[in-house]
């Protein structure tokens, strides 16, 4: 039986549910203006407080307030009080250093230097094609003055700032080497940082470290795998171990190169988009791979080293990495300073997000405190890392080498059947 409804019950039913709808945009628009003149009064309160200090500094501080220092301090003071640990801010002049060194590029003689015991610097490292190679400097040589001011312990870091500068500038160094001082005259100029280092073990396993990801990291390390391959590598050591990331792009196109087309990283931002990332390159590496990692493997290195895990390209071993699995973004600021924070969070296709969590390895390796320390000087005999690694690669090339018998063996036997049954 049907029953009609009377226009009058329609109008108050459609009243009721006006009602209702209206009521509920109210409250969560109240809540958001709510939250809003929150956030409101409480920035205010901030920009007051800094009033009235700032007030009080400039009547009754003895000296003069230097404004361009106040500012400095109150933006890093901003990114350090933000509450995101990896926010960074830098003045024009750092963030002109910082992105030299982000391209890969930098302008000096092309040295590394550490802090030595005695108070001067000791070279531990002299890039290819650098006017300090040049120049006849080596490794172990010791600074001990620069232009007309001594190296000492407590003036190390701003001796270390001089050996940088403008390009086609010329500085005088006085080096110590066996005891005996003489004066080099290096001129500065742009000089590519090396970032990955080749080497060729026994048993053609082609061995790769990469100790940082910068904009020529991925042309690098291509060039010495391609190179590698044509002298007969059948497997790959990569070792990210103390790699600490840096460019994205540049960890994208190390990962194009080994994997064939397919997605790799997914990064959520703050207002929940999400942007996937994809290799797109048919070429891939068919071999056996195996990643060193340690607690010091960050961002972009631990992306390559979670990635291959997750096709299954890669075993890894060592320690559990850092567990940084953010995008930082830098930010250029009007007056050529800059800022640097987290804007997303990265996952990899097959796991879940590895931030604050870490890779952990397939086979677990530590190091004694002892090893850690002489770290720089271990190799494939002494280092228990990657010994464990060649055993992995090794076996891993058994394996295929087995398989690709058994599936040989396996044709030839149907092949032979075929023609028995003819």
């Amino acid at each position: 039986m049907n029953k009609k409804v009377s226009i009058g019950a329609l109008f108050t039913l459609m009243a009721i549910v006006a009602a209702v709808t209206f009521s509920m945009t109210m409250v969560f628009s109240m809540s958001v203006f709510n939250d809003k003149v929150y956030n409101l009064k409480e920035r205010e309160a901030i920009y007051s407080k800094l009033s009235e200090i700032d007030k009080i500094f400039r009547t009754n501080y003895a000296g003069q307030v230097d404004d361009k220092l106040l500012m400095d301090a109150l933006s890093s003071g901003y990114a350090k009080g933000s509450g995101d640990a990896y926010a960074k801010y830098y003045t024009a002049e750092a963030y002109k250093k910082e992105s030299q060194t982000a391209e890969g590029r930098i302008v000096g003689i092309g040295v590394v230097t550490e802090k030595d015991p005695s108070g001067y610097l000791v070279i531990t490292n002299i890039y290819p094609g650098s006017t300090a190679e040049s120049s006849g400097l080596k490794v172990g040589d010791l600074i001990i003055k620069i232009d007309d001011t001594e190296v000492k312990a407590e003036n190390s870091a701003q001796m270390q700032e001089m050996l940088q500068g403008e390009p086609g500038t010329k500085i005088n160094l006085t080096i110590r080497r066996d005891s005996e001082d003489n004066n080099f005259e290096v001129t500065r100029r742009y000089v590519d940082i090396p970032s990955v280092f080749p080497k060729m073990l026994e048993g053609n396993i082609g061995y790769l470290r990469v100790s940082n990801i910068s904009d020529t990291t991925d042309e690098q390390f291509i060039k010495q795998l391609e190179k590698q391959l044509d002298q007969g590598a059948r497997s790959f050591i990569i070792d990210f171990r103390n790699n600490g990331g840096g460019i994205f792009d540049s960890a994208v196109k190390i990962l194009d190169r080994i994997l064939p087309a397919q997605p790799i990283v997914t990064a959520t931002y703050k207002n929940g988009k999400t942007v996937q990332t994809e290799t797109n390159d048919s070429k891939a590496l068919n071999m056996p791979i195996v990643i060193l990692t340690n607690e010091k493997t960050a961002r972009e290195a631990e992306i390559i080293a979670q990635v291959l895990k997750d096709y299954g390209k890669a075993k890894t071993v060592g320690t559990k990495t850092m567990g940084k699995g953010t995008k930082q973004d830098v930010i250029k600021l009007t007056d050529g300073s800059a800022i640097i924070l987290t804007t997303a969070v990265y996952k990899t296709p097959n796991s879940e997000s590895f931030n604050l969590v870490g890779v952990k390895p397939d086979y677990e390796v530590k190091l004694s405190a002892e090893e850690e320390k002489a770290f720089s000087t271990l190799d494939e005999n002494t280092d228990p890392q990657m010994k464990k690694a060649v055993e992995v690669v090794q076996g891993l090339l058994r394996a295929a080498e087995e398989s690709v018998s058994s599936e040989a063996a396996t044709d030839e036997s149907s092949s032979s059947k075929a023609s028995a049954e003819k």
